[in-house]
């Protein structure tokens, strides 16, 4: 059966308005029980990660506390880019070193600047199973010099779910522990990019003072951080 129906009708503005003032209660009503999940995301227990994990960054070899890059919170995003990744947008003309995974690609265009998210003690970082030269070219071919991108070395996208899908997972780290916080992939995922999409899914969210957040978590009033993308440092 077809979902499909009749196109939008035309309305006078006073009929618009009305419309669009209806639909905005709804949309407010969708924003705050988002809200309310994200107050929940961030009362989730936690996992403590205790295996050692290897990668190969830029410079070498790394840890996987390295890949925090001395912040307290890491998202990792696992990107399909290497010689047996398959799902390219023409399989006919492109293929690997040139093109990573059509979807993962269209996230890596989505990622905003990353210096707000690092103003919030948050670190995003790819990783794949391609070797550091190919990310490397990747990197500068597609536009994507911004993200940090590490080789995994062992087992890591294994234990984390993401060996045969796409996905983010979002670790905390207290002095030396490390602790598996939050978990998404398939359609909850592919929309994420933005800052806030971002914090949303971070163990101590936005940090703003308006937030429902666990006993603890940091928090500034909102806006008051906020600063152009070349200015934090200075701040």
């Amino acid at each position: 059966m077809s979902m499909k129906s009749a196109a939008p009708k035309v309305v006078s503005p006073e009929e618009w308005q009305a419309a669009r003032d209806e639909l905005l209660v709804k949309e407010k009503e969708h924003m705050r029980a988002g809200d309310a999940l994200a107050a929940e995301r961030r009362r989730m227990p936690r996992m403590a990660v205790e295996k050692d994990y290897s990668f190969i960054g830029p410079d070498g070899p790394a840890s996987f506390a390295d890949l925090f890059e001395g912040r307290s919170q890491l998202i990792v995003y696992r990107f399909f880019y290497a010689p047996d990744v398959t799902t390219y947008a023409d399989p006919s003309t492109q293929s690997y070193p040139e093109f990573g995974c059509v979807g993962c690609s269209l996230v890596a265009d989505q990622v905003s600047n990353l210096a707000h998210l690092n103003a919030r003690d948050t670190t995003l970082a790819f990783a794949s199973r391609a070797p550091q030269a190919d990310i490397q070219d990747l990197k500068k071919r597609m536009g994507w010099e911004q993200i940090p991108w590490y080789e995994i070395a062992g087992d890591w996208d294994k234990d984390f779910g993401v060996d045969e899908m796409h996905g983010h997972n979002v670790f905390l780290r207290d002095g030396e522990e490390i602790y598996r916080t939050y978990f998404i992939d398939n359609r909850g995922d592919e929309a994420l990019g933005s800052v806030w999409s971002y914090l949303g899914i971070a163990p101590y969210g936005r940090q703003e003072e308006w937030e429902d957040s666990p006993q603890g978590t940091p928090q500034s009033a909102a806006y008051k951080w906020w600063n152009y993308h070349d200015a934090y440092e200075q701040a």
